[in-house]
């Protein structure tokens, strides 16, 4: 650069700071001003934001059931520890990056345009969570109207749903399966019968029992059926026999989708300026009620029980391999790492916003206030959902390791169940579920935020600012309504459990993977580095660099090669996906990772020049001034920042000098 002032970037026109005025460029060769860029109101805005999204379901229903699997208070060695290497490290990531490139998923991929195709693979797994993450706020809504009456539908037999093999939550603890029962006629045989105990006296006369009515006792109790199960499938759900028998809509989930859909819409049409204010009540209140309900949980009898199976330790289970790759990828679906999600919220921050912001906070420290609020209310959760399965334990006699469930089980079949055996049933039913969708809620809209983000960012000057951004969100709410009514069929079922297995579990570890290769090794952890001190103000610690070199791709493909091999055919209440089934799903899971070589090779072919030319053109960052810190170095061109190089033409007509600054000569 030697004091000559270089060419401007291809497809970069010149910015300002965000401080001072909106963003008035875009990689656009369009005319015409772009609408200002929203940024947060506040601090807390942003902050609400990331513990909204981040704290989700999976911190209710998944982490328990895995701390209790794994080894209970020693599943926290390796969860903590997976939240150093990898949680706490790409969380500051991915924020960071939009922060400094004021783009969403994909356009912050400038910074390193050869992999822009991470930025589309995240886009792609953001939209199929979209599609079938809001189903279970439509399931949520379902039974929150249903606890709306003074008996819970689901704790009693006799309904147009239920089979003859139906028996209530109530009956389930007191039933002996099988009595053995002598001396008919005089002559000695055993035979068997099933019933409660209070139908039996000491002295029973079988003298003229019709043997033949007797059942055999195994099928009596395998023929046995919750009335809350039933509810669930019968009711709800109108569950089919398999994939392949779609059937029809489910028109009261319906209503509860396109409900869902209508809550999220009025609360992203306007952007952050009104998400971030709901997000005040959305991130807060669940935590109330989570409060409330553990108060409550832990009075009744057999509490004690269920919390010590949720946090006794088993040294012993730190052996097993599974408990680690349970722990890293519990870190990586409640991060919500490789959505692009975190990079969406944190564009809408100012430039220098961290240096003098409310509290004062920087951007590490809010990495770790939200991160402290995700695993304190995983651990709050547990304590909440197992006191009360020690409590239908206590009730059923049986263990509470036969009571506990993960996923869509724990939150609409054994906590509904263990409500319908609480005095005031219907109240703590209400509220239960209020905070499932309010924690549902809060997560949805904070994604379809981040979708909205990289969309717009492609066509700033035709979808943002005004009613072209409502109308344009309007558009995408309903195509993913409709998109979602597959899982809200009679086999809806079966599908929304091969995206959730498929779509948004592998991808997520290969992306993490190449967030933090591409970062450290082409861009360059240093140079990272740089870019964050000039924004915050100092130098983040060392760790972090270490984590994006070396240990998040190591954990995340280690975690991805083990559930390859330990991969096994898809299974849903006894029913066995079909290998065409399971094609689907594998298909899911390409669909976004094979972006980021197609593009990479689409770029490279598309550019002129050599191979090494081409790489270096399209690894050059496409930066504006106020991302270029000022040099003390007065032989330099002050818009120029030492460690960069401005992104130069693409056609392959690089001048002497330009292949000298960038090392070709």
């Amino acid at each position: 650069m030697n004091g000559t002032k270089p060419p401007p970037p291809i497809g970069n026109d010149v910015g300002e700071d965000r401080e001072g005025s909106a963003n008035s460029a875009d990689d656009s060769s369009e005319t015409g001003s772009i609408p200002e860029r929203d940024n947060w109101t506040n601090k807390l805005d942003f902050l609400l934001s990331c513990i909204g999204y981040a704290v989700g379901l999976g911190n209710i229903w998944r982490f328990p059931y895995l701390c209790y699997k794994n080894g209970g208070g020693a599943f926290l060695i390796p969860y903590f520890l997976c939240l150093l290497v990898s949680g706490i490290p790409m969380f500051l990531l991915e924020v960071s990056l939009g922060q400094f490139m004021s783009r969403g998923c994909i356009m912050s991929w400038q910074i390193c345009p050869l992999f822009q195709g991470v930025g589309y693979a995240t886009t792609i797994v953001a939209t199929l969570c979209n599609q079938y993450y809001i189903v279970i706020l439509a399931w949520a809504l379902y039974y929150f109207f249903k606890s709306m009456t003074l008996e819970l539908p689901w704790a009693t037999c006799g309904n147009t749903w239920n089979t003859d093999q139906c028996i209530e939550s109530k009956e389930e603890g007191s039933k002996v399966e099988c009595m053995n029962y002598t001396v008919v006629n005089g002559t000695n045989y055993t035979d068997y019968m099933y019933a409660l105990p209070d139908e039996f006296t000491e002295e029973v006369n079988l003298t003229n029992f019709n043997e033949t009515l007797l059942p055999d006792c195994a099928d009596v109790i395998g023929s046995r059926v919750s009335s809350v199960q039933e509810f669930w499938e019968n009711k709800v759900l109108q569950l089919s026999g398999g994939l392949d028998e779609i059937g029809t809509l489910v028109w009261p989930l319906v209503l509860c989708l396109f409900l869902a859909w209508v809550l999220v819409y009025f609360i992203v049409w306007k952007g952050v300026k009104s998400s971030g204010k709901v997000v005040y009540f959305t991130a807060t209140f669940p935590y109330v009620v989570l409060t409330i309900m553990l108060i409550r949980g832990v009075t009744l009898p057999g509490a004690g029980t269920g919390l010590l199976f949720y946090l006794r330790p088993d040294i012993s289970r730190l052996k097993d391999a599974q408990v680690w790759i349970d722990a890293g990828s519990q870190i990586f679906y409640s991060y919500a790492v490789g959505f692009g999600t975190l990079t969406a919220l944190g564009s809408y921050n100012k430039f220098h916003n961290n240096c003098y912001s409310l509290f004062n906070l920087t951007i590490d420290r809010d990495t770790l206030i939200v991160t402290a609020f995700n695993c304190c209310t995983s651990l709050y959760g547990g304590l909440v959902i197992f006191s009360v399965l020690g409590f239908m334990a206590y009730e059923q006699d049986v263990s509470v390791g036969e009571v506990a469930k993960a996923g869509p089980g724990l939150a609409f079949i054994a906590y509904p169940k263990a409500v319908s055996l609480m005095p005031a049933a219907p109240f703590w039913s209400f509220l239960f579920f209020f905070m499932i969708l309010l924690v549902g809620l809060d997560s949805q809209f904070v994604a379809v935020e981040g979708l909205l983000t990289a969309l717009v960012d492609i066509f700033p000057r035709q979808l943002s600012g005004g009613r072209r951004r409502e109308i344009f969100t309007l558009v995408i709410c309903f195509a993913m309504f409709l998109a979602g009514l597959i899982f809200v069929t009679n086999g809806g079922m079966y599908v929304f459990k091969l995206y959730d297995h498929y779509s948004a579990s592998y991808p997520l570890f290969l992306i993490g993977a190449v967030e933090a290769a591409v970062i450290a090794w082409v861009y360059g952890a240093n140079r990272f580095y740089d870019n964050l001190e000039y924004m915050i103000g100092y130098r983040p610690f060392i760790w972090f660099k270490i984590c994006w070199q070396f240990l998040i791709p190591l954990v995340a493909l280690g975690i991805l090669v083990f559930a390859l091999v330990k991969h096994e055919p898809m299974e849903y209440n006894g029913y066995s996906y079909p290998l065409w089934g399971t094609l689907i799903g594998w298909a899911l899971s390409v669909l976004s990772v094979i972006l980021i070589p197609i593009t990479c090779c689409v770029l490279l072919l598309r550019s002129k020049g050599s191979l090494r030319e081409r790489w270096c053109i399209l690894t050059t960052p496409r930066l504006k001034p106020h991302q270029m810190r000022p040099t003390t170095d007065t032989s330099k061109d002050p818009v120029n920042l030492v460690s960069y190089k401005e992104y130069p033409k693409e056609d392959g007509s690089l001048s002497e000098k330009e292949r000298l600054e960038l090392g070709l000569g």
